[in-house]
């Protein structure tokens, strides 16, 4: 019985999070559905995973519909829990090859829950409707309705085309140079010049109240970051993959400050997102 559990955990944890764009809420919810099958007649179950998965996306709806309530209140642009690729650890690569990056996540947040799971069920974990029709207790005409209509209000997931190994290097490394340098013009140059920056702070930490539009507010923004001296002069810049994506980790003596993830699209970077709050980089402290 465990071990037909252990199976399909990374999956579980990668609809809960999918649904609720925070890594501790989401291991609650697996180990929610990991007491209903320890308390379930398993032998009548014809199908494990579908199972699991059904009494996951249900915990995971219950909890989203009251988290909800708590991110109206949020003090800033509200971002999901990061994920750092950790090669020692095959669950969080398992959740970052079903491509749950921040910009999607984020945009997921324009979803009413019911919408979120049929979009993350479907497009995300490639479930056919009559699948998600049985987890959502729903028929399967209804969840394809529910899927355009998640579509049309979701709209696009992300501003991305793809790019080559190499521009990609090449545009972090830049990147991180421009930023740590301060130099104006070197961060405007590998911005799109309608690029987005959100920085997740909670009210926590300092970081930018607001979305920030256009390469030259957000070149701006880094200079008038180094100029205030915002961050502590010993500062670690790492490269690292952020759910998926091209980013950086900000380390300091004491431990773990922020990280940022960079949304690229052909010779430019369109998305930066920066997570401060310490309360989203827990997770990721603990297993340092």
């Amino acid at each position: 019985m465990s071990e037909v559990f252990a199976a399909c955990r990374p999956r579980l944890l990668g609809i809960a999070y999918g649904m609720l764009g925070e890594m501790g809420e989401a291991e609650d919810v697996v180990q929610d559905a990991w007491l209903h099958w320890s308390d379930a007649d398993t032998a009548a179950v014809r199908n494990a995973e579908a199972y699991l998965v059904t009494i996951t996306t249900r915990l995971a709806l219950d909890r989203l519909r009251s988290a909800r309530s708590r991110r109206e209140t949020y003090v800033g642009p509200w971002l999901p829990e990061p994920l750092v690729a950790d090669e020692a650890d095959p669950e969080t690569l398992a959740i970052e090859a079903s491509e749950l990056s921040l910009a999607l996540l984020g945009t997921l947040e324009r979803l009413n829950p019911v919408e979120r799971a049929v979009l993350i069920l479907r497009d995300v974990f490639d479930l056919e409707y009559a699948e998600i029709a049985d987890v959502l207790d729903r028929t399967p005409t209804n969840c394809r309705q529910l899927a355009r209509r998640a579509r049309e209000h979701a709209g696009d997931a992300t501003r991305r085309r793809p790019v080559t190994p190499e521009q990609e290097q090449r545009l972090v490394a830049a990147f991180m140079t421009a930023t740590a340098t301060g130099d104006l013009e070197a961060i405007q140059g590998v911005l799109a010049a309608d690029a987005i920056l959100y920085s997740d702070g909670g009210g926590e930490v300092t970081a930018a109240r607001r979305p920030i539009y256009g390469a030259a507010k957000i070149a701006r923004f880094f200079v008038g970051v180094q100029r205030k001296q915002t961050f502590p002069p010993d500062i670690a810049y790492t490269p690292a993959r952020i759910n998926g994506d091209p980013g950086v980790r900000m380390d300091t003596p004491a431990g773990l400050l922020g990280v940022l993830a960079l949304e690229l699209s052909d010779e430019a970077i369109v998305g930066v997102r920066i997570v401060l709050n310490p309360h989203k980089l827990a997770h990721l402290k603990a297993r340092a």
